[in-house]
């Protein structure tokens, strides 16, 4: 070891990637891998075993970006229909937190969108989602849920983490450190992100998917929908594979020789990137290679491969779930309706109901829907108050009131769960809170919430947070 350290102290690791000539694209892929974004599927998460029975094994998060309205999509309320253009009753809203409607004068807006009765159980979804419609019966609608933040970074942050403030593990890195990941040669945790044509959209930050206080190897790692997945994957003109394995292996040897003597636990974190770097050049082609794809499944999906879709992601998605990746995360943006409700809703709604719809037909078909939770979600609510003028009228953000859909992983489906009042205001009946859906989802994962947590400063941190999260039974199965 002693004659190892001046070397150590006089070329750093940094120094070694300078001069270092053969590789992935090395440079860049240094950049990539100091975020610290790669997860070593070799290691196992720290639950060696679980307390509970286990319903899911992974999980699908279908998040619309923006706030999705509930009055639009999955909540009917023909009384707010009868007193549209009317002012909105105070006592709905008298000392309450607005975000951008404050002071102002309130009017209520009906729904823009018919609603039709879906299922043997006549579940009432919008006419916007007829495919959505057709898989009713696996579907489990929640009317009642509420968050807590009424601007979009933070509700992002505490529909990901439970926390509105920055730099607390996101869901995806939590359910990787305690179960791990089954995927040989690609990450544990997977984020997918697509934008449809038109307007720019309500922007999202890559903290939402991140590792926070946890080790950075169970930070989300996203793959590009469109062109390449990952930056300089494949290796220069004259490299080899093996060539690149040497690099590798060199790279890798230093780190464990600095790992002995500053006992660094990010260092293994470093080596693990590196090979799992080098395990994605062969992996994530052939993941992106859906040639192998029926036309009869394409078709279900309505997308075309590689167009970077909403509908494209889906059928990636299930591709990553078959590789035995434990957290797959598609953000689809552009749902923050202020304006142009009437005209831009229909665009979002065409662009994620099909694909959400074959996601649910293609993991049935292959046997693994029991075993996949989905969740399908914004980060808030829509306002029954209109905002804008006669022209192109949207909604507010709205904190009190949300709809959302789970299918698969134990959950019943064909039911509706939970209530607002009558305008659609605020949760009545069955009200859920996001850390009650973090403690839900933990619960089919096979872990108990409340004892899953790690030290931090001191403190227990846990997804749930300190609040009393309860799991919602109710929608079990």
């Amino acid at each position: 070891m002693t004659s190892v350290s001046p070397f150590m102290n006089s070329v750093n690791r940094r120094l070694f990637l300078r001069r270092t000539t053969q590789g992935v694209g090395i440079v860049a892929l240094a950049s990539l891998l100091n975020s610290g974004q790669l997860q070593s599927a070799s290691q196992p998460g720290v639950l060696t075993t679980l307390p509970l029975t286990q319903r899911a094994k992974r999980v699908i998060w279908l998040t619309m970006a923006g706030g999705p309205s509930q009055l639009e999509t999955f909540d009917h309320k023909p009384k707010l229909a009868e007193l549209n253009g009317q002012p909105m009753p105070e006592s709905f809203t008298a000392g309450q937190q607005l975000a951008q409607l404050q002071g102002q004068k309130l009017v209520c807006l009906g729904p823009q969108f018919p609603f039709t009765k879906a299922g043997d159980h006549q579940a009432e979804i919008s006419t916007l989602f007829p495919h959505i419609a057709s898989v009713a019966e696996d579907i489990c609608i929640v009317r009642s849920m509420t968050t807590e933040a009424i601007n979009h970074d933070p509700a992002h942050m505490f529909m990901n983490t439970g926390s509105q403030i920055a730099g607390r593990p996101s869901m995806g890195a939590w359910v990787t450190y305690g179960l791990g990941s089954e995927a040989e040669d690609l990450p544990g945790f997977v984020v997918l992100v697509s934008t449809g044509p038109g307007r720019s959209p309500q922007p999202i930050a890559a903290r939402q998917w991140s590792s926070g206080l946890l080790p950075s190897r169970f930070q989300g790692v996203q793959l590009r929908s469109k062109g390449d997945p990952v930056l300089y994957l494949t290796n220069p003109a004259g490299i080899s594979r093996d060539q690149q394995q040497v690099d590798v292996q060199a790279i890798n040897s230093l780190n464990r020789l600095q790992d002995q003597l500053v006992h660094d636990p990010e260092i293994a974190t470093r080596i693990a990137q590196y090979e799992m770097a080098f395990q994605m050049q062969s992996s994530v082609p052939d993941l992106m290679d859906v040639r192998g794809e029926t036309a009869s499944t394409l078709e279900s999906y309505g997308c075309q491969p590689g167009d970077g879709s909403f509908a494209s992601n889906c059928l990636l998605a299930r591709r990553l779930a078959e590789r035995g990746v434990r957290f797959i995360q598609l953000y689809h943006r552009d749902w923050d309706h202020h304006s142009l409700l009437r005209e831009e809703l229909p665009l979002r709604a065409k662009e994620v109901d099909q694909g959400c719809a074959a996601l649910i037909r293609d993991l049935k078909q292959r046997g693994m829907f029991e075993e996949t939770l989905i969740v399908w979600s914004g980060e808030f609510g829509r306002t029954p108050m209109m905002q804008g003028n006669k022209g192109p009228i949207g909604r507010d953000h709205h904190n009190k009131a949300m709809s959302m859909w789970l299918a698969g992983g134990g959950i019943r489906g064909g039911l509706v769960y939970g209530a607002t009042d009558d305008l659609g205001y605020a949760a009545v009946e069955n009200v859920c809170t996001v850390h009650d859906l973090h403690a839900t989802m933990l619960h089919q994962l096979g872990i108990r919430h409340e004892a899953f947590s790690i030290k931090f400063q001191g403190l227990d941190v846990r997804l749930t947070g300190v609040e009393n999260a309860q799991v919602i039974k109710g929608i079990l199965s």
